[in-house]
C-alpha cells in the first residue's frame, strides 16, 4: 500500500525552530497513524517537500524503519528546483531529507511555471497512491485545503481511503504523548 501524506506547513502551525514542542506532538501523531497503516499493509509513504508535515513525516519514517525495515519513503517534488527560493538553511534541510529518502524525483521536469503544475502534482499523487493521510482541520484553513478538496472530489469517483487528523485529534495525541513521557515510555529527543 502506498500512502500520500501531507498537511499544514510549519508557518501555518506557528512552529518556531526544530525543537518546538508542537513538532514533537505532530511527529508522535504521525508515528501512531503510520503504525496503524503499517498494520494494514503500508509499504510506501509518498510525500512532497513542503516545510512542515511533509518534511517531518520523512524523519518519522526513518525512525519507524528501525522496527519496520521494509517501510520506504518517497519525496515527490511538484517541479524542478523546488525550494530554490527558500532560505539556505531550509534548502539544506530539503536536500538532506531527499538524500534520506528511498526515492526522490520531481513530477514536472520544468521549473515552476504556474498553478497548473500544482494541479498536475495532485493528480500524480492521487494516481500513484492507494490512500491519504492529512494533518488538516477544515476549521483552520491552510494550503492543505486544496489537497483535501481534490481528494474529496476524487473519492466521489474512486474508492480512496482518507485518514484525517484534525485539531481535536492532535489534542488527543498531545495528551497521549504527555502521558507516555511521564511514564517514561518515550523520551524527549
Amino acid at each position: 500500500m502506498r500512502l500520500w501524506v501531507t498537511g499544514y506547513r510549519n508557518y501555518e502551525l506557528g512552529t518556531f525552530g526544530d525543537q518546538d514542542p508542537k513538532i514533537k506532538v505532530i511527529k508522535f501523531a504521525l508515528k501512531q497513524a503510520l503504525k496503524t497503516q503499517l498494520d494494514e499493509g503500508l509499504e510506501w509513504v509518498i510525500t512532497g517537500g513542503q516545510l512542515g508535515i511533509e518534511q517531518w513525516v520523512v524523519s518519522v519514517v526513518q525512525d519507524l524503519k528501525r522496527d519496520y525495515p521494509n517501510l520506504k519513503v518517497a519525496m515527490m517534488l511538484p517541479f524542478k528546483n523546488f525550494g530554490r527560493q527558500w532560505q539556505s538553511k531550509n534548502q539544506e534541510k530539503l536536500h538532506d531529507l531527499i538524500a534520506q529518502s528511498d526515492f526522490a524525483e520531481s513530477v514536472s521536469t520544468q521549473e515552476y511555471q504556474g498553478s497548473g503544475q500544482l494541479r498536475s502534482y495532485q493528480q500524480f499523487m492521487l494516481s500513484h497512491t492507494d490512500g491519504a493521510l492529512l494533518i488538516y482541520d477544515a476549521n483552520y484553513p491552510g494550503k492543505t485545503q486544496f489537497d483535501s478538496q481534490i481528494i474529496q472530489a476524487y473519492q466521489k469517483k474512486t474508492p480512496y481511503p482518507l485518514t484525517q487528523i484534525d485539531m481535536m485529534a492532535l489534542q488527543d495525541y498531545a495528551t497521549e504523548y504527555d502521558e507516555q513521557r511521564i511514564e517514561n515510555i518515550i523520551f524527549d529527543e
